[in-house]
């Protein structure tokens, strides 16, 4: 079955908070941190912000994959942080990531992107391995990392799909 990406709606929110959940409940073991604050309303937040986009991977008419990115304040506007890219557990290994992200390279590369940057946790060795398939490499961050590892993308250099 072919993956759909499209952008996300005000009323994915609800869908979008619970594949986000599921997704951070696997490299969070011990349970989720900070609960609920990336529930529905976030979502919605995020969905509706003029300065960002929300990508959604949807597969037989169901949401199994999200990307969120923008432009922070104070950054230069031809980078982009990539804060949220989740594939739903049930759907890991069936190319929905592959999609999603060759989505988002695409659209930085018509936003006239240079850079892109994401914040990992530093567990999460399977979603590491996946960004480093796709071209990203670990870089410096000022704060020394703590539990998260900062990447980087090239977007001129990301092989499409």
């Amino acid at each position: 079955m072919p993956t759909v990406i499209r952008t996300a709606l005000p009323a994915d929110a609800p869908v979008l908070a619970a594949l986000h959940a599921r997704a951070r409940a696997t490299y969070y073991p011990e349970g989720l941190p900070d609960a609920g604050v990336d529930g529905p309303a976030m979502w919605r937040g995020a969905v509706e912000r003029r300065d960002g986009h929300v990508l959604c991977a949807v597969r037989d008419g169901r949401v199994v994959g999200l990307a969120s990115f923008r432009t922070p304040e104070g950054e230069a506007a031809d980078t982009v942080t990539l804060f949220q890219f989740h594939v739903d557990p049930g759907h890991w290994r069936a190319g929905v990531g592959a999609a999603l992200h060759a989505a988002c390279v695409d659209q930085w590369r018509v936003d006239g992107i240079r850079e892109a940057g994401l914040d990992v946790h530093r567990e999460n060795r399977r979603a590491q391995a996946f960004y480093a398939r796709h071209g990203w490499r670990p870089a410096e961050r000022a704060d020394g990392g703590g539990t998260h590892l900062r990447m980087r993308l090239t977007v001129s250099d990301a092989a499409g799909e």
